[in-house]
Parts: structure tokens; sequence; C-alpha cells
């Protein structure tokens, strides 16, 4: 069966178009924009009205183009902006009066980390077996799950900062100087130590943020691996790093944070980092093939 995902994040909104076949699912298109919902929050935690607008225009826009592909069954979702916004739940309204079949659902932390969990499991193949971690690294919040592939959970958490939110809080130059980056790193450390996951014999990063670091990481990176990446982007802006790493720019904003996070993580699970090619869209669709 042909399904479709449209994930509305705190920094994009992505689409997924993917055949489910025996054994997982053929990719079929991909979509991403960036309408930094996240960034958008005023002080009372309001998306305005405007960013309300574009993110469903980008939306209805995914959906047709999902439509046009053959998907039968196209799932919406929302995370981490939408749950902290006062009126996240307008998003759902001005959908379902644009496009009635259109249902918005939003995830709570604990789905969010399950689907990622999922889509991560299901991307390294059948022969992985127990103790996995996976950490989704978002926008707006950062889970992390440990279990048993394809889908046994045994714990997870979710802390609720992230790229987005540690570049606007922490991160704000261009570049931004060595000294915030370390007041960044000590921040994110202290919160993650509070955290008491079970051991794990493989960490997996997915998420927008680790995608970046990935370009830059390859395959695989330790904590020392980290350190010397962040040590090599000291002083170029987003600009000269995206030129530099044909990422985009916004993601490029955001890659110190990306990487000062994953770093925590890394510490946090005394494992190397691996980087996955699935994670919450492909968790969902697969998901949607069991259950639907």
């Amino acid at each position: 069966m042909r399904c479709a995902c449209i994930d509305i994040g705190s920094n994009t909104t992505r689409l997924l178009v993917a055949d489910r076949v025996a054994g997982g699912l053929t990719v079929c298109a991909q979509d991403r924009a960036f309408t930094l919902i996240g960034r958008s929050l005023d002080a009372s935690q309001t998306i305005p009205r405007a960013k309300l607008e574009e993110v469903c225009h980008t939306v209805v826009r995914q959906h047709s183009f999902a439509l046009e592909l053959g998907a039968e069954h196209v799932r919406c979702v929302a995370t981490a902006a939408i749950r902290r916004a006062v009126n996240g739940s307008e998003l759902g309204r001005m959908l379902a009066s644009v496009s009635p079949e259109l249902v918005l659902e939003l995830l709570s932390a604990e789905q969010e980390a399950r689907f990622a969990f999922i889509g991560a499991a299901a991307a390294l193949g059948p022969r992985e077996h127990g103790g996995l971690a996976v950490v989704d690294l978002g926008g707006g919040s950062c889970e992390l799950v440990v279990g048993e592939p394809p889908d046994r959970v045994r714990w997870w958490d979710s802390v609720a900062l992230g790229s987005s939110d540690m570049t606007e809080r922490w991160l704000t130059g261009d570049p931004p100087p060595p000294q915030a980056t370390t007041q960044a790193a000590r921040h994110a450390r202290e919160l993650f130590a509070t955290l008491q996951p079970p051991p794990a014999r493989r960490l997996v990063a997915v998420g927008g943020g680790a995608s970046s670091v990935a370009t830059l990481a390859g395959g695989t990176v330790d904590l020392d691996g980290i350190d010397r990446i962040l040590l090599a982007i000291r002083g170029l802006t987003a600009a000269q790093l995206a030129a530099r790493h044909r990422i985009d720019i916004e993601r490029a904003r955001l890659l110190p944070a990306s990487l000062v996070l994953l770093r925590a993580v890394c510490e946090l699970f005394a494992l190397p980092l691996e980087f996955g090619s699935g994670g919450l869209r492909e968790g969902l669709l697969l998901d949607s093939g069991v259950h639907q």
C-alpha cells in the first residue's frame, strides 16, 4: 500500500511518501519546507496567525502532492512546537476547514519517542537485536528511547530542549562565541545527567539535527570526534558552514546546538553515536501499515 506522512516539526514540515512492502518501506518521494514554527512562538507561547496560515498552506500542498502520487492514506502529525503552543489546536481547525480529510494528530512525547524508535530500528535491518538506544533530535525537544527492535520500548524520556531552543537561548551569535558554546554544553550535560536510561549496546541518532551532524561526521562519531567538529566549525558563520558542507543555511545555523546536544547524549550512554536513516515518519508509516 502506498501511504504518506506529513510531520509538522519545530523547524520543518516534512512529507514522506512510501510503499509499504514486506520487511519495511520503499520511499517514493520526500518534501521539506522550513516553516520554523518554534521560532515564531511569542512570550505567551502563541503562534502568530500568519505563521499558522503559512504552515496550513504548506501542509495542504504536501497533502495534494501525496495524493497525486497515489497515496491511499495520509497521516498528518505535529510534535513539540504545537504541543507547546497555547493555540496549537487552531492549526487542526484551519486544516480541516480547507481539507476535511486532513486530520491533524498531536503526538505526545511518548508517541514521538516510540515512532522514532520503530523507524530507526527498521532502518537498521532484521539482524539488529537488543539493547538499542535511539535519540530523536528535533528543534523543540529531544526524545530518547531504549528498547528491543522492532518495537519493544523498555524506557523513554523527553527533554524539552531542542536545537532551535538552544540556538535561540544560548547560541544567538553568528558565529556563536566560544564562551556561549561552553555555557550551552554545560547546561546540556547537566540536563541529560539527570536521566537514568538502562544500558544499551548501540546508540543511533535520527532527526533533522542529526542529519546535519552526519554530513560532517560520517557514519559514526564519538565524544572526541564531536569535540573535533566543534573546534573545526568555531568562528564560521552559518553561511560559511552551509557553503562548505552543502547544507541548508537554516540547518547550518542550528548545527552548533545539534552538536552540543548530541555530545550530551553520547556522554550519557557512554557509546559512540551512529546516524540512522529512519525515524519518526518511517515509524509512523510502519505503524500505519500494521494498524490501518
